[in-house]
């Protein structure tokens, strides 16, 4: 018989509806997952029992009433803790805000909530979200639950974590430069950035340089297309609005549709020069090609030097500029991380000439490469040049400029779309030989998510991976 987490959120959502199980039985065993896993993974931050068990209770008071109700009635999930909700702790994985209580919600938390869904808590998540790891000083690393001695990537890592054990069935996180794709890829599941103005950040986000989004990480690309369809839709003065699906049709039911033969380019060019990939992540790439060729698209190479060479500095600039305005005391950025310091650092000394310089770069390079590649109707990339890292690899120096250095080899594509602005997902199409999970990146054109879905459902309908689990699973 299967347990309640091998039921997907679609299947849980079905099951509430039907009585067959109770929003309340779904959150006390999302709980107990938590209580059972969650010290040797470091998965969440914020644990947050009370609130979750009194929303059950909410949710049936609606089951009983009838009417129409909300898609994902009873489902547990859980927020990242870079997203404020509130009422609750909201750290963004710093000592120095780890008393911060949140006096108001997201727009992405607003949303998920009306869509039924219920927060088990706040994911682990790296300190305000910089590198592409999960480590803090509250509650330590995130690890792979395949490897539970490597990192399980970030800033997304404890949403994907959660996924992966089978806390929850899928979880909301956060994209800037790969922080969902990058631990999807490391934890065997789907990661999906959506668009540049497809979920809002607001009330906070300004959306200055363009890069983060909100997005789902699921077991499966249909969980995680309906998790797309709740947290999507501008919220007015966002300061980008993606346009919505084909008329009538929502993520889930492209899901549902074949794709059509697709044009698919294969793209390896790194920004980073002198970048190699592993050989299990060669492996990985060249089988994706492969296996999407044998489902009757056209696979060919993207010619190379679309990059210019102002892409890298220009992204480094930008990603630095954010630091500029964390909220830090001056009497405690001795208690920031290295690389936090670092980054800020950089931030507070560039001049506002030389910040333009690079968003305007990012911006012409942005519109050069989507025209330079507007023939393809996808395109296949890797997530990461390396298989999973050991703990403490990024950061062993003690030093934050060599490991902003490291984590730029690790994660040397995914930040390329967010300067795009395009669509990205990670699919888990390749174990390695000692059973890590190594993750496929398929890149839309603007706006064009549901291409994607439809073409990811296709890949997980040709090689199933939900049956797939880390040891602990059962």
């Amino acid at each position: 018989m299967p347990q309640l987490h091998d039921l997907t959120a679609l299947e849980q959502a079905a099951a509430v509806r039907s009585g067959e199980v109770s929003p309340t039985q779904l959150v006390e065993h999302a709980l107990a997952r938590i209580a059972a896993l969650d010290a040797g993974l470091g998965a969440f931050l914020t644990v947050t029992p009370e609130r979750a068990l009194a929303a059950a209770s909410r949710a049936e008071e609606l089951l009983r009433a009838g009417g129409d109700l909300p898609p994902l009635l009873g489902v547990p999930t859980a927020i990242k803790d870079l997203n404020n909700t509130a009422g609750v702790r909201t750290t963004f994985g710093s000592r120095v805000m780890a008393d911060n209580v949140a006096t108001v919600d997201d727009a992405v938390v607003t949303k998920l909530a009306a869509a039924g869904t219920i927060s088990v808590g706040k994911t682990n998540t790296p300190e305000f979200g910089y590198p592409c790891y999960t480590d803090n000083d509250l509650a330590g690393p995130a690890r792979c639950p395949w490897d539970p001695s490597r990192l399980a990537g970030g800033s997304s890592g404890g949403a994907a974590v959660a996924v992966a054990a089978g806390m929850v069935p899928f979880a909301q996180g956060s994209d800037g430069g790969g922080s969902i794709r990058i631990p999807a890829s490391i934890n065997g599941i789907v990661g999906m950035k959506p668009s540049r103005g497809r979920v809002s950040s607001a009330p906070f986000g300004a959306d200055v340089t363009g890069l983060g989004v909100n997005g789902p990480l699921a077991r499966t690309v249909r969980d995680a297309a309906v998790m797309l369809d709740a947290m999507s839709g501008p919220v007015l003065g966002d300061f980008a609005w993606a346009p919505p699906p084909p008329v009538g049709e929502t993520f889930l039911q492209a899901a549902d549709r074949m794709p059509g033969r697709l044009r698919i380019g294969r793209y390896s060019e790194s920004p980073m020069p002198g970048i190699e990939l592993d050989p299990e992540v060669s492996e990985a790439f060249e089988d994706a090609g492969k296996l999407l060729e044998s489902l009757g698209h056209d696979v060919e190479d993207v010619p190379r030097g679309l990059l210019g060479p102002e892409v890298l500095p220009s992204f480094e600039r930008v990603w630095a500029l954010s630091g500029t305005l964390l909220p830090v005391p001056p009497d405690r950025v001795g208690e920031l991380r290295p690389l936090t310091r670092e980054l800020r650092g950089r931030g507070l000394a560039m001049s506002a000439h030389t910040a333009m310089e690079a968003m305007t770069a990012l911006r012409l390079f942005a519109r050069r490469f989507l025209q330079a590649t507007d023939a393809y109707d996808v395109l296949l990339a890797p997530v990461v040049t390396m298989t999973p890292r050991p703990l403490g690899w990024f950061d062993a120096e003690g030093d934050g400029a060599e490991d902003f250095e490291r984590n730029k080899r690790y994660a040397a594509f995914t930040a390329l779309f967010n300067v795009t602005g395009q669509p990205a997902v990670s699919l888990p199409l390749h174990w390695t030989q000692s059973g890590l999970p190594v993750g496929s990146m398929l890149v839309g054109r603007p706006a064009d998510e549901a291409t994607l879905f439809a073409l990811s459902a296709q890949v997980e309908a040709a090689r199933p991976w939900a049956g797939r689990h880390p040891e602990g699973w059962g």
